[in-house]
Parts: C-alpha cells; sequence; structure tokens
C-alpha cells in the first residue's frame, strides 16, 4: 500500500498553524493543526464536536459555501481536516480566520445540536469550542500563503 501523505510529515517538528496538506485535482485539503502532535492536552470530544458544529455551519453559509467539500476531525484529537474546491489559498486563510472569529465570538444555541439534528447531542461544550477558536485565532493572526507549508 502508499504511504498516506500526512504521514509522512514529521509530527515531532510539526506545530499548530494552517497547512496545504495536498491537492487532487481540484480539491484542496488543509490541515488546521490546533494542537501540537503529541504533545496533551489534546482536544476534548465535546468541545471538539461544538467546534465542528460552528466552523461547518459558518463555512457553508459563507459566500464560499459552494466550495466547502468536507470540515471533519483528526481522530488524533490534534485539529481538524479541511477541504476546498477551486479556492484560492488566500481566501481559504481568511475564511479560516473569519470561521475562528465567529466561533470564539458565538453565542446562543448550538446549530445541529438536538437529538433530531445529531448522533450524539448530549455531548457538546460550547465554552470550549470557543477557547479552541480563540487560541487558534491568535496562532493564525499573520498567517500568509507562505506559511502553509508543511516545515518538517
Amino acid at each position: 500500500m502508499q504511504r498516506i501523505k500526512s504521514f509522512e510529515v514529521d509530527h515531532t517538528k510539526l506545530e499548530k498553524g494552517l497547512y496545504l496538506s495536498r491537492i487532487d485535482e481540484d480539491i484542496a485539503t488543509y490541515d488546521l493543526r490546533m494542537v501540537k502532535p503529541n504533545v496533551p492536552p489534546f482536544l476534548e470530544n465535546a468541545g471538539a464536536h461544538t467546534f465542528e458544529h460552528l466552523m461547518a455551519t459558518y463555512l457553508r453559509n459563507s459566500e464560499y459555501g459552494k466550495n466547502v467539500i468536507y470540515i471533519g476531525p483528526m481522530g488524533c484529537r490534534t485539529g481538524f481536516y479541511l477541504l476546498f474546491r477551486d479556492l484560492p489559498a488566500k481566501a481559504v486563510i481568511d475564511l479560516i480566520k473569519s470561521a475562528l472569529e465567529f466561533i470564539s465570538r458565538y453565542h446562543g444555541e448550538i446549530p445541529g445540536s438536538t437529538k433530531a439534528e445529531c448522533g450524539n447531542y448530549l455531548e457538546h461544550d460550547l465554552p470550549k469550542a470557543k477557547l479552541y477558536a480563540k487560541d487558534m485565532e491568535d496562532v493564525l493572526a499573520n498567517w500568509q500563503c507562505d506559511d502553509l507549508q508543511y516545515d518538517v
């Protein structure tokens, strides 16, 4: 079997940030790394779950909603993968920054969090999701296209 590209990244050197993981034809996969790999604490399920609901809702309702393919957590609980179709890198950076600001300041009901809408509706944590977003706002404050490349 071929090795998965993300397994070729040296996780002992990877820092928090936003990285372009791969490009497959017109779909770009981004690595939103919210925790330094192998350095606890990792993302807690309830906070990551709420973060995912808010991020997905924001991105899919943005002006680039038609370009959003997927938003999902990494199994290692260190971040999320974000897949976009035909979206310039600068637009992705700006969109993620605005989504993080939205999440860190969010008040109200968590979108899609009722029993009828969510497969694990009891496991949400809005305060934790807001902390995760605020931390990443700080990390990405000066992020530019040149920063999207893995440096490991």
